[in-house]
């Protein structure tokens, strides 16, 4: 158990008991919920099966750092004193997604420019070179969640959502997102015993 960490499932609106339920049923530990999300522990093979196994769930975030701002100015300085070298390297490319409820921020497109201007700088320093941003396919995704005076900043184990697992090739028009499809049949109690 001392491999164990600390991890966040995060959901929809409402599927908060559900996904919590179901990270029981798999064996995580410690199980909370929080709002739009689920907090739990698991080594890195629970992960992977988190990651794999939950229906509810839109993404696995593995927490690398907490810390207090108290004003814009500290979020460049507090970024840059992670080691971003325990994550990236000059040759990868990553992006930096936020999730803002802060006084001190309103735009989180600002808060996502300012954190990856603080990891290209930290290279830049060290290195002499600095890893690029993809939107589109990057090899590490990093999250942000600034809430009031509190930045949690994450790694994303899932890449992109988990409701696009790769199994629907095609779609029709206004296709139903899958966890909100699992959650909706989870809610109703239906457990497959009858039409």
């Amino acid at each position: 158990m001392a491999d164990n960490f600390k991890m966040i499932a995060k959901t929809l609106y409402g599927m908060e008991a559900i996904l919590s339920e179901e990270l029981r049923k798999l064996g995580a530990g410690n199980v909370e919920e929080g709002v739009r999300c689920a907090f739990f522990e698991g080594d890195q093979g629970f992960m992977y099966k988190a990651n794999l196994s939950l229906r509810t769930a839109l993404r696995i975030l593995k927490p690398i750092q907490t810390f207090q701002i108290r004003r814009q100015e500290e979020l460049y300085s507090r970024i840059q004193e992670i080691n971003w070298n325990l994550y990236l390297s000059p040759s990868m490319t990553f992006v930096v997604d936020t999730v803002l409820h802060s006084d001190h921020f309103s735009n989180s497109l600002f808060v996502s420019q300012k954190a990856k201007d603080a990891i290209v700088d930290q290279f830049r320093e060290r290195l002499g070179e600095r890893p690029t941003v993809s939107v589109s396919d990057p090899d590490l995704r990093i999250h942000l969640h600034l809430q009031g005076n509190t930045v949690h900043v994450s790694l994303d184990s899932s890449g992109s959502s988990l409701h696009r697992r790769g199994y629907r090739l095609d779609t029709n028009i206004a296709p139903i997102n899958e966890v909100l499809a699992a959650g909706s049949l989870l809610l109703s109690g239906w457990r497959g015993q009858s039409d």
